[in-house]
């Protein structure tokens, strides 16, 4: 395996420019939001976001969590609220979250409203600054609760590109930020888990490779997984397991050899759409 498979970063200038904004713009709000990745919430949770947000209300969303398992989704709602952050599970497609995501911003921002009354400060709205890693559905999200198409999105990272103010109603304001990953991923496991999701550019990336540790990390959860969705034994390694795919659906190159690159973007792009079911690729720890 390459060492470039195995030490994933990403941290392109706009990033950095768009901590140094989030850095200034968080003065003006009293809610910081962090959207993660329903199927690996500590790999998509930036630590950069912990010291951006200081001492503001904080709340966690769980976003693609139709693509997780739902008893871990469960469990990682668990997982947050023991540590005091209020948190839910949602799929941001759905015009339904509005509800939901409103009512979780009123209970977070109570004592926000409660300090303002006292002070004599009436109808003054709650600004939440809307962040978290490229492609986790930031802007998908505000357009949903918002009812109407306020901001850019994209199936990929680095859409959005500036921060934008969407006013949501009397009681609230929202901040889209950009994507934001941070300079080092200390824990390989952590830019592996990201290249997974589509959170990295996939321009940057060994898609062979990638396929195969993906590959590996499913079977080592769940041969079923990998096995009933393309009819094959799924024995061996990666390596041998993306070789049967491809002979399994035809994915053949001229003179019959396998395109292991084709069927790496096959497996892929099945993990990412939810082909192999509901897959949760990180546990709270018991």
């Amino acid at each position: 395996m390459s060492d470039k498979i195995t030490n994933i970063n990403w941290y392109p200038g706009h990033m950095a420019k768009a901590r140094r904004e989030m850095q200034s713009d968080v003065k003006l709000v009293d809610m910081v939001v962090e959207l993660l990745d329903a199927r690996a919430p500590l790999s998509s949770r930036n630590p950069e976001i912990d010291k951006i947000a200081g001492n503001k209300f904080r709340l966690v969303l769980l976003n693609k969590a139709d693509l997780a398992d739902e008893a871990t989704n469960r469990a990682w709602i668990s997982y947050f609220e023991a540590q005091g952050i209020t948190c839910i599970a949602l799929d941001s497609r759905k015009s339904s979250v509005k509800k939901p995501v409103v009512n979780a911003i009123m209970k977070v921002a109570a004592a926000k409203f409660e300090r303002d009354r006292a002070k004599g400060i009436l109808n003054r709205p709650v600004r939440v600054m809307v962040c978290g890693i490229p492609n986790v559905g930031k802007s998908t999200l505000i357009n949903s609760v918002a009812g109407r198409a306020s901001t850019k999105t994209g199936n990929k990272p680095g859409v959005t590109k500036a921060n934008q103010w969407i006013k949501l109603n009397k009681q609230v304001e929202l901040l889209d930020t950009p994507g934001l990953l941070w300079p080092k991923f200390e824990d390989p496991s952590v830019g592996i888990h990201l290249a997974f999701l589509g959170s990295i550019n996939d321009d940057i990336l060994e898609k062979r490779e990638l396929a195969m540790l993906l590959i590996d990390e499913l079977c080592a959860m769940d041969r079923a997984l990998v096995a009933e969705r393309y009819n094959i034994s799924c024995e061996g390694s990666g390596a041998d397991i993306l070789e049967d795919i491809a002979k399994a659906r035809l994915v053949l190159k001229k003179g019959g050899e396998p395109d292991y690159d084709r069927t790496a973007l096959i497996v892929i792009d099945d993990f990412r759409n939810c082909r192999m079911g509901r897959i949760s690729l990180e546990r709270p720890a018991k």
